[in-house]
């Protein structure tokens, strides 16, 4: 495949992942996970010392952005919701990932093409 033949196969990929850019919804990054606390009151059910039945399940967010950790509890009515920008969110980090990859793709067809000349051998060493 010749070098602009290749340079046109990347900017239709680039193009394709454009438009799929464009149809993700709503997203969030992060990740879910359900926890179960004990509260201070030393005569509740989470206290027992031989069965504790520990409260929740709670569901919570957590996430980095700008470098910050962070988490929040979610209710269970805004938990499919929340699923749904979660996994939009890894769409768009996979789309991204390959845009860039094409880029790097396309710069290298660009300004470093492949040597046609054969690689210069060094001479043998004399032992």
């Amino acid at each position: 495949m010749d070098t602009p033949s290749q340079i046109r196969r990347c900017e239709e990929q680039i193009e394709e992942i454009r438009r799929q850019l464009l149809r993700l919804g709503p997203m969030h990054p992060g990740s879910i996970s359900q926890q179960y606390h004990v509260c201070g009151t030393s005569s509740c059910r989470c206290h027992h010392p031989t069965e504790p039945q520990k409260h929740g399940p709670y569901n919570k967010l957590t996430y980095v952005h700008r470098g910050r950790p962070a988490c929040r509890f979610v209710r269970d009515p805004d938990l499919e919701e929340l699923r749904g920008r979660l996994e939009n969110y890894k769409n768009f980090r996979t789309l991204m990932d390959r845009w860039i990859a094409l880029s790097i793709e396309r710069a290298a067809l660009e300004f470093f093409p492949s040597r046609t000349k054969p690689a210069r051998k060094r001479p043998p060493k004399n032992t």
